[in-house]
């Protein structure tokens, strides 16, 4: 079984910046795809990033390239969302997930695991 813990969110104003944490224990260390995904009210999940825990390129939706960054701490299980440039239309709950055998990365039917969210809101 694998647990997912996000935190980090609140409340930000648009052009700020906010990091949000996902900290995994379990039996998936150092194996897999962790990926963020957030929903925003009467939406569906939306992929944000992801990132292999070998390594290897990041993968970001298009919304967010160049405004957030993904990484992960090894050593510490945990893997980060660093966003900057922050903007309204991202405000959602963020949603940390895990995969051991991912082919389709921003697709959330993919994902075994997921995390209870966490909210990010940013007001204009």
């Amino acid at each position: 079984q694998v647990q997912l813990v996000e935190s980090g969110g609140g409340l930000v104003q648009a052009g700020g910046s906010l990091r949000i944490s996902c900290a995994a224990s379990g039996q998936m260390f150092n194996t897999g795809v962790m990926a963020w995904f957030r929903q925003a009210p009467g939406k569906d999940y939306e992929f944000v990033a992801a990132v292999t825990w070998k390594g290897g390129s990041p993968s970001y939706h298009d919304s967010v390239k160049g405004r957030f960054t993904i990484s992960r701490d090894n050593a510490r299980n945990t893997v980060y969302l660093q966003m900057t440039s922050l903007k309204p239309e991202d405000t959602a709950i963020y949603y940390c997930a895990a995969g051991r055998t991912i082919l389709d990365i921003p697709k959330p039917d993919e994902y075994d695991y997921w995390g209870q969210g966490t909210q990010v809101t940013v007001s204009s």
